[in-house]
């Protein structure tokens, strides 16, 4: 029986270019750096949670959506805030960048998606909590 989620893979041109974006910027945490002859093994992932991100180098494009500028087209990973009003601002200020200028509201909470240096979408997300609307 399967049992849990281990890891999600985002391509990127750079690895050590991605690490930055992802700690620096999105303030992840590097979990594991292995180099290996076939390649390097790298991961990122927020406290507490078991889900790490493989940043896995691969050609330019790989993994993005196919048809850009087609409706809301979120990214091949979720994080979730607490506060993403808050967020926004701390993360604008670090330099990361959004296909939007502001978080939306939608049906389920509040969503921006942010833009790492090879065009992956981060998909940012508040759910909405019972009784407050947002």
């Amino acid at each position: 029986m399967l049992t849990d989620i281990m890891y999600v893979t985002i391509y990127v041109t750079d690895q050590d270019r991605a690490l930055t974006f992802y700690t620096e910027g999105l303030g992840l945490h590097k979990r594991v750096d292995h180099r290996a002859p076939e390649g390097r093994f790298l991961t990122v992932g927020t406290p507490g949670s078991p889900v790490e991100i493989v940043l896995w180098q691969h050609a330019a494009s790989a993994g993005q959506p196919v048809r850009e500028g087609m409706g809301v087209a979120p990214g091949p990973v979720f994080l979730e805030s607490d506060d993403l009003r808050k967020d926004f601002e701390l993360l604008r200020e670090r330099g990361v960048g959004f296909d939007q200028p502001e978080p939306v509201e939608y049906p389920f909470g509040i969503r921006i998606e942010a833009v790492d240096p090879d065009g992956n979408r981060i998909s940012l997300r508040q759910r909405t909590r019972a009784g407050t609307g947002a």
